[in-house]
């Protein structure tokens, strides 16, 4: 064992906020496909509309929109704090991370472009 003076050549590793890193990450990830999924799920996809409903259509159109770009928002910041910059040896986790991020934003991203073109307009 080498004992080295400080600051001369020691490995010093601070595990912890990495570590905090990585649950934030995951913490804002799932807030995200929590985010993903209520606003799937209240979107007017292929709903009719009865008569006098439009004032509901649009303020249901606007919280899928509002939800769509937090969950943009959300994907973004999570992928940054959960993929490094440096490669990792089993980068399986990395591969689910960016998979799960890729199916989020391409629907968000679908959301936000069908709102526009059809109710919206």
């Amino acid at each position: 064992m080498v004992c080295h003076p400080p600051g001369e050549g020691a490995d010093v590793r601070n595990r912890g906020i990495v570590r905090g890193r990585i649950f934030f990450g995951f913490l804002l990830l799932f807030a995200a496909v929590i985010a993903w999924f209520v606003g799937l799920a209240m979107s007017p996809h292929g709903t009719p509309v009865a008569g006098g409903a439009e004032p509901v259509r649009t303020a249901v159109a606007a919280f899928v929109f509002k939800s769509a770009i937090g969950t943009l928002m959300l994907c973004a910041l999570a992928g940054w704090l959960l993929l490094p910059l440096r490669r990792t040896p089993a980068p399986k986790r990395n591969w689910a991370v960016v998979g799960t991020l890729a199916v989020l934003a391409v629907s968000s991203v679908y959301q936000l472009i069908w709102i526009q073109t059809s109710v919206l307009n």
